[in-house]
């Protein structure tokens, strides 16, 4: 398992469950993933835990509207019926949720709901609790874990097959993993932004790696901004979510000016959908209401006991000079969450024999254009059992290779661009606005901004990751013209349904990331 996040652990527990062998390689330490930033919770219809009215087939209509028409159906039902099970075995490993007033689990509810479904624990610390959880079960289980070691490359058979992975080592020394399966749970890509929410392993490795093994991706134009960080003058790299539930739990954005940022955008208003929200947002600031144009305000002030249940949002926010008890939170959108990866069926096979992706890394279906609130945790609890189940089944049957015939790439130089070249050129073209004239500047700084570049150090793995899937997104997003969920074009602002569809990406035989699937034709009357 690549990745030590909700996905991998849950994946290598299961693993270890069914009788196989499993080692965890992590590039940071074990906790350091994405999971344990996650704040909102985990959403969930509990059995005799819901509100009058809520059930699975509703937080699936909810997903689906969402997703702006590009989820797949099936997949979301089957994900989200999985959820109560996965949520209860999580449990029955120590993870404890927050209590609610009557009895029961307390509920919250985030963008894009229409329900109280969002489940949380430490207030505002889910994804904390669910890693501590995760990760004092494997090492209760004494399951191996390889940290502060990078997978560069898939071993490949002759045949095409994977069959483990080369990494490196914090000194840069090369070394093998031979396995006859490879689970990518290596997160997302927030790091191609100047401001994201993500910590600084979300470098879209896992993305490269199953790319360069062959494998396909789809919907990378789809990158979810979410629409409140807190906002710092100049802040570069992780910035300090302000979780969704404190709008769920009553508080309002307003704009330099102190009028209502959501008035009359949405029905569900300051609730609506993060791509909504997002988008409206980044309008506002475009007029410099007040003379503000880099962040509008998140007023809490009327939350009664903010502290206690966002204890990691206060803190932030104090850190930062803020009383949130006494004062509006200033805010900001900021690259959140990956909605495309590396293809899978529901069960994470790749279309490469003995490759499979769960978590962020993978594009399940499940979020289409515009993931809903607090699934992610979800998905990962989920897909992390069927992942290993299906590569129990895998085994048992047959179909997996030999390790022993896994052979790595030689003399590996891949192209890589200069880290804040990139990411300064993503945020000014490729976040939430973007236009034909925007990519192709894009397009043109990533040419000349790269250069070849040997995989000798994680550094170099991870730029090069971080160039391959800027390149995969431009092209989707060049190619996209419509505006729909996350991705917004200012010439095509509105949704057409002639793209109805997903965009299939691989790599050329030069490396290259090319769309892998047939060019939308005119239709000429």
């Amino acid at each position: 398992m690549i990745g030590s996040g909700v996905a991998g652990l849950t994946a290598a527990l299961r693993a270890r469950a069914l009788g196989l062998r499993a080692l965890v390689v992590t590039k940071a330490a074990i906790e350091d993933g994405n999971t344990r930033w996650a704040q909102g919770g985990v959403a969930v219809v509990l059995p005799g835990e819901h509100d009058d009215g809520d059930s699975v087939a509703r937080h699936v209509d909810d997903t689906l509207t969402a997703g702006a028409g590009l989820c797949d159906e099936a997949v979301v039902q089957s994900i989200l019926d999985g959820g109560p099970g996965a949520v209860a075995r999580l449990r029955e490993l120590g993870a404890s949720f927050d209590a609610g007033a009557g009895g029961g689990l307390a509920r919250t509810r985030e963008g894009g709901h229409t329900a109280f479904r969002v489940i949380h624990a430490g207030g505002d610390a889910t994804g904390a609790e669910v890693e501590r959880a995760l990760v004092a079960e494997t090492t209760g289980r004494r399951l191996p874990v390889l940290e502060r070691h990078v997978a560069v490359d898939a071993l490949r058979t002759p045949s095409g097959a994977v069959a483990g992975v080369s990494v490196l080592d914090p000194d840069g020394v090369l070394g093998v993993v031979r396995a006859p399966a490879v689970l990518l749970a290596t997160g997302g890509l927030g790091q191609l932004y100047q401001a994201t929410s993500n910590p600084e392993p979300a470098t879209g490795d896992g993305l490269a790696l199953a790319l360069r093994a062959g494998a396909l991706a789809a919907d990378m134009e789809f990158v979810q901004f979410h629409p409140t960080v807190l906002y710092t003058p100049g802040a570069r790299g992780r910035c300090p979510l302000v979780t969704e539930a404190v709008r769920g739990e009553g508080a309002r954005l307003v704009d330099g000016a102190g009028e209502l940022v959501m008035l009359g955008v949405h029905p569900l208003g300051d609730l609506a959908p993060r791509d909504v929200v997002s988008a409206a947002i980044t309008r506002r600031l475009a007029e410099a209401p007040g003379g503000i144009d880099d962040h509008v305000f998140l007023d809490a002030t009327r939350i009664t006991g903010f502290a206690k249940r966002f204890p990691t949002v206060y803190r932030a926010a104090l850190a930062a000079g803020i009383d949130p008890l006494r004062e509006p939170i200033p805010v900001t959108p900021a690259a959140h969450f990956a909605c495309g990866g590396v293809v899978t069926d529901a069960t994470g096979r790749t279309g490469v024999t003995g490759l499979y992706a769960a978590g962020e890394v993978a594009r399940t279906g499940l979020h289409g254009a515009n993931r809903l609130a607090s699934n992610s945790l979800l998905e990962g609890l989920v897909m992390g059992e069927r992942v290993a189940e299906a590569a129990a089944a895998d085994l048992a049957s047959g179909v997996l290779a030999d390790p022993r015939h896994g052979l790595a790439p030689e003399c590996r130089h891949v192209e890589a661009a200069e880290r804040d070249a990139l990411q300064r050129a993503m945020s000014r073209y490729a976040a939430i606005g973007r236009d034909a004239d925007g990519l192709a500047v894009l397009g043109s700084v990533l040419d000349l901004a790269t250069s070849d570049s040997p995989l000798k150090t994680q550094s170099e793995v991870e730029d090069a990751a971080l160039t391959l899937a800027a390149q995969a997104l431009v092209a989707s997003a060049a190619r996209r013209t419509e505006s729909r969920g996350c991705h917004v074009r200012l010439d095509f602002p509105e949704r057409d349904a002639a793209w109805q569809r997903g965009q299939l990406i691989r790599l050329s035989p030069s490396g290259q990331p090319v769309l892998a699937d047939p060019i939308l034709q005119e239709v000429v009357a």
